[in-house]
Formats: C-alpha cells, structure tokens, sequence
C-alpha cells in the first residue's frame, strides 16, 4: 500500500494512502476529541471537535474526514483550538439536562457514592457496599449514627414523599460487616518507609491515618486524651454512640499505624520541630477544637456554672459529676441537646434549653430537638442570658432577657436583639453553656511558625491543607472551626491525598475535579417528573420509648433489619447517570475545562417513559443529536429504528412513526446502546444478546 509523508506536531512520519488525520494521530498516541465519531461508521463530521490546524489550509479542518495529504503539516493543539473545542461542548451542553453525579453525594462532605452502596445494598451486596463506602469514609459504624444527614435533605426522594434513609442503609452495612465472619478489612500497600505524625485522634486524625496506612506509609497518631476518639468519645453521649462501637472502628485503623501514643500533648510532650528531627517527612495537625466559649456575661465563673464540652468529657470518664435537681443549659446546637439529654439521664427533675433566637434557627438537628421534648427538655427560646447570681457561694439564678429576631447577620441567620423592659429570672442549681468551641491554642507550639487566622484557628491553604510549614498540613476542627463529624473526616482524606503527594514527591495539588451537570436545586425539580413513582413511605429506625430512654445510657436506636434495609434502598431513584463513569461528554467536558453558564438559556425537558421498552432506556434529555445511534442502526443493523424528527431547537431523534422502541423492528441487539457517546441510550435490565463489535 503506498505510504504519504507528512508532519504531525512538529513529527515527521508516514501513514498509508486514503489515512484520515484523525486515524493518523491515533496511530501516533495522540487523541483527538470526538463526540459523533465510532470507527464502526463512515465519518461525518457532525460534532466539529476533532478540528486540527493544517498549514495553507483556509481554516480548522476535521481531523475525522480530512485524508492525510503529500507534505501536509499539522497541529493537533493550540490555544485556538481548545477555545473552539471548549465552546463546542459549551453550546452542546446548554440544552443537556441531567444529573451527572446524585444530589446526595454532591452534598456528602466525605464524597461517598451514595447512589453506588445503596445498589449494591439493592442487591443483597453488603460486603461490596460497605467497601465503596470505605474508600471515602473509614468511619461508618460511627457516622451511621452521628451523621446529620446532609445528603438526605438534597435526596431527589423528597419531591416524591421522603427521602431516602440514606445513613440509615449505611449503618446497616457497617453494623452486618461487624457482625460477620468474614469482615471487610482492605490490605495496605507495600510499606514506603516514609513516616508521617497525626496530631489528634479525632476523626479527622482517623481518617487520615486510615488513609496513608493504606498507601503503606509509617504512621504514628499522637493523641492528648486518654484516648483515641476526639470528640467522638468525649462529645458524643453514649445513647448515641457506644464507646464499643467506636473502639471496634478505631482498632480496624489503628491495625494501619505503626504506633500510637496518647497523652501525648503538643508543645508539652513534643513539638513540630522535634516530630521532624525524629524522622517523620510530613505531619498532618487535627487537634480540633474542644475548648469551651464563654458567655461573656457576670457571674459565669461562679461554682456550679459548668462547660459543655467539660460536662460530657466528665460524664464519659466516669468522673463524678453533682447536678442539682434544676438546670438550665445555654445554647442551641447539638452539643447543647446533647447536654441537655445527658443530665436527663443523670437523674435531673427539670432541664431548661434557653437559645437566644427561634427554634427555627436552632443549629441543632431537628431529630435532637424533638427527642429532647419527649424526654421532657423544656426550652426558652428567644431569651438570651445577662447575668448569673449566687447564694451561699453558688449560682441559684440567672437572669435573663428576652430577645427579638432583626436582620440577619453574618451566618445568614437572623440577628437577636434584646427587647428592652423584658427582663426576668429563673432559678437555677447548675448552669452548663454549650454555645460554640474554639481551639485550644496553647498547645499549638509558638516557635513552630504556622500561621493563625484572625478567627484563632490553624491558617491552611484551602486547596491542598497546607499549612505555613513545609511538610505540615492539617484538617477539621482546627481551621474551620467546630463542625460535624462528616465534615472533619472530609478534610481528614482530602489531607491524606496531599500527604501522600507530597511524599511521592508529587505536585501537591487537588485532583481534577470532574465535570458535572446538573437539573439544579430540589426546589427547582418539577415534581410532575416522579408521577410515575410509586409512593412509599421511608423505612423507620427502631427507637426506644422516651422513658425508657430517660432511664439509662443504652444505645436508643437500632439497626435497619435485612428485610427493612432490602425494602427502603428499593425507594432509590438512582438519580445520577448510569454512564457518569464512561461519558465521552463529561469527559471532553473536564478536559477542556468548560463553563456550561456561558450559554445557559431555555433546556428540552423532555419525559422519559420507562416502559417503552423491556432492556434499554431512553432519555432525551441527554441526547446530543450526534445520529449514531440512527445510522449504526441503520447502517450495520439494517433496521432503520431511529431517525431525526422536526427541526431546528426542536430537532430530537425518535423511533420509526413515533412509536413505542418496542413495537418497533428493534431486536434488543443494542448496538445503540454501545454507541452513545452520553447517557442518552442505556440498559435498564441484561440484554437478551451478547453485543459484539
């Protein structure tokens, strides 16, 4: 066969006669975007992304159609071509409508594959789904417990009755792997011989050591307390999360570590400095911040004026704890329920909750507030206090005024202002502020030189968690400031992932973000889009009687059984694409960094019947108009099952005589299935065929 020479990006080489560039620069190593192309079909050039420059040529050429001339020289990539690509997909995607990835996981602070475990769960899977699970989150005996469940308000779920009990299913895996024979515990990596220090055994601290132990480096935690844990162990009552199950997770990472020492404080037992002397390449500081805030009001110091987060450490000590028979607890958030409920359980007659605004705004979850009730919390709300008062050398009174909501402040909350006149006072035999947590900052090592926010916090480079420090890098609590536990474990991995670059000597730079499309914010769902659902209502947790409740620490809810957990991941929507993992058009989408934004304007919101057809799914809504699945059909089938209808913005492709697919000639052979670059075309049960090329 006669060969042609010609130059590819500064490359002289020959290809055969009758080679197009786009099979040349496949030849060569070299990818060209391709949205309409399948090498089954005679090229059209539909798509116009495998645009190259060819030089004396009047413009961009496609690289799928273009026959590879004598002498011809061409470039591949330049900064032309890529705005061209880039605003290629950009016109491509404004009339795309869809969910690349599930609303849930989107909202997972630890970026669990919500929408992966739960068919896995689906499928009686559990092993599978609790390893999914894992590689974003070590913790989920702990977190199916805690967790607030931010995935659960954006669940798709929620515009057709109630969402999905998300962190209930995962709880259900955790607690049926615990209770195995055969438990999932993944191997490490050959060891690297590198050492890297966790500072804090807090979830944050886990998480990280879980995650470097896995890629085989040396591991040391290093841990103020008694114990492993953070506020986990120390926060947390044991109604909520028996200190057996967290010790049970804590061992399955510590078995990663090298070594662990507690009561080991920073700048007291050792320094930053010290840590790097002694060999270890990188530290990772996750102290949290467990440091109780003040009230700011007279009289706070008086005996019998007791901390929060000092309490509930006491309580899990075993330390004795004397609480008279009235108390008032400060505050609005989780710590303050949890507070509040832990001295119900102590034997407390009357337990007051004042918070300063409404209970709307409460930080606390709404499942907290409303269990307290039943346990007989009473709360104050709009009431703020002003001043504690003594008698014979301990507080017995608090006064306390009223407070109105005015605009709102910088937490988008509406500001409490006092109401001037409406002062008034309670009795009171113990006092216990649980308004907010700072760090502890005494124990970070002065001469260190890592740098501090105006907010008193661990200074970080959002992007990667560095600190000031080289080598140094941290997470949690300590540079946000006090949040959930979801969120410490988030930090804790993405702080993994930098560790480990930086000891492999790489960038320490974020991973590239995926593309990913979305139908918009739950309120912008039209509910019409789930007619067809069918309404079922949310599988229940077991719970115990809230006297019952009031009667001990025992552990108040139970696990899913099989047959519940089985029912309620059936409620599933599978919100996310079925193709996000092979989608030419995320991918191409990533690459070139797109802006969807730059031509947002009106989209095809088309329905979807999913009864059409017995194996394969049509959604409209993802189709891009590139015709393979039309010509493929047509082409090598012969069947001529799909063709474009109307025009124009209008333009959607269709089955012959707008017919059902089913009553149509297709066979279910799905070649085009396997030809859709996007989504469009899927299986929603096994072919009746083996696809072959």
């Amino acid at each position: 066969m006669p060969k042609v020479a010609f130059t590819l990006n500064g490359k002289r080489i020959e290809a055969e006669v009758g080679t197009t560039i786009l099979e040349a620069a496949e030849q060569q190593g070299i990818r060209l975007p391709t949205l309409c192309h399948d090498s089954r079909l005679k090229p059209t050039a539909a798509c116009r992304l495998c645009l190259v420059e060819v030089e004396k040529a009047r413009g961009p050429m496609p690289a799928c159609t273009t026959p590879i001339t004598e002498g011809m020289i061409i470039r591949t990539a330049s900064d032309d071509l890529s705005n061209m690509r880039r605003m290629a997909l950009e016109l491509i995607l404004s009339d795309h409508y869809g969910d690349c990835i599930a609303p849930c996981r989107l909202t997972c602070p630890a970026g669990i594959d919500i929408q992966g475990h739960i068919a896995l769960t689906a499928q009686g899977k559990y092993r599978e789904a609790l390893a999914l699970i894992k590689e974003s989150n070590p913790l989920p005996l702990v977190c199916g417990r805690v967790c607030p469940r931010f995935c659960e308000t954006e669940c798709r779920r929620n515009r057709v009755d109630e969402p999905v009990a998300i962190n209930s299913l995962k709880r259900f895996v955790a607690d049926y792997d615990m209770n195995s024979k055969d438990q999932y515990l993944p191997e490490p990596k050959p060891a690297t011989g590198r050492r890297v220090a966790i500072i804090g055994g807090g979830p944050a601290g886990l998480t990280a050591a879980y995650y470097l132990g896995l890629e085989g480096h040396t591991v040391t935690i290093l841990e103020a307390s008694p114990e492993l844990g953070g506020m986990l162990r120390y926060g947390i009552p044991e109604y909520r999360l028996p200190k057996a199950i967290l010790d049970k997770e804590i061992a399955d990472i510590t078995r990663l570590c090298h070594k662990v020492r507690c009561n080991a404080s920073l700048g007291k037992d050792f320094t930053i400095e010290s840590l790097k002397k002694t060999g270890y390449e990188a530290i990772f500081i996750a102290i949290g911040a467990q440091a109780n805030q003040k009230m700011k009001i007279e009289g706070e110091n008086l005996p019998g004026v007791l901390s929060g987060i000092e309490f509930l450490r006491d309580v899990t000590l075993g330390n004795k704890v004397s609480l008279g028979n009235k108390i008032t607890v400060i505050g609005g958030g989780n710590t303050a329920m949890d507070v509040a409920r832990t001295a119900v359980r102590l034997g407390v007659k009357e337990v007051n909750v004042v918070y300063r605004r409404s209970r709307l705004e409460m930080p606390a979850n709404a499942e907290e507030i409303e269990q307290a009730e039943e346990e007989g919390v009473r709360f104050q709300f709009l009431t703020a206090p002003v001043k504690a008062s003594a008698r014979a050398g301990k507080v017995a009174a608090m006064e306390c005024i009223k407070m109105a909501l005015g605009e709102p402040d910088s937490s988008g909350r509406r500001r409490p202002e006092p109401i001037a006149g409406s002062e008034f006072t309670m009795e009171v035999d113990n006092i216990i502020a649980a308004i907010g947590q700072a760090m502890d900052n005494p124990n970070l090592d002065r001469d260190s030189q890592i740098g501090i926010s105006k907010r008193n916090y661990i200074s970080i480079n959002d992007e990667n968690m560095a600190t000031s420090v080289a080598g140094v890098f941290s997470g949690g609590d300590c540079t946000s400031g006090p949040a959930t536990a979801v969120e410490a474990i988030g930090a804790g991995r993405r702080a993994a992932s930098s560790i480990n670059k930086y000891l492999n000597g790489q960038p320490v730079v974020p991973d590239v973000k995926s593309y990913s499309c979305s139908k918009g914010e739950l309120e912008d769902i039209d509910s019409t889009d789930f007619a067809d659902v069918e309404r079922i209502a949310r599988t229940k947790q077991a719970i115990l009687d809230p006297e019952e409740r009031k009667k001990s620490f025992a552990e108040m809810e139970f696990t899913l059984s099989e047959k519940k957990a089985l029912k309620e991941a059936e409620r599933c929507l599978g919100c996310g694409c079925h193709a996000r993992f092979d989608c030419k058009l995320r991918e191409l989408a990533t690459e070139y960094q797109v802006n969807d934004a730059h031509y947002a304007g009106a989209k095809h919101h088309l329905p979807i019947n999913k009864s059409e057809h017995p194996f394969i799914l049509r959604d409209q809504n993802k189709c891009i108009l590139c015709g393979r699945c039309i010509r493929i059909c047509s082409e090598i089938k012969g069947l001529s099952v799909f063709g474009f209808v109307e025009r124009g913005f209008e333009t959607r492709v269709e089955p012959t005589l707008g017919m059902p697919l089913s009553e149509t000639r297709c066979d279910s052979c799905g070649l085009c299935v396997s030809t859709c670059p996007t989504g469009a075309l899927g299986t929603k049960a096994p072919l009746p065929e083996i696809l072959t090329d």
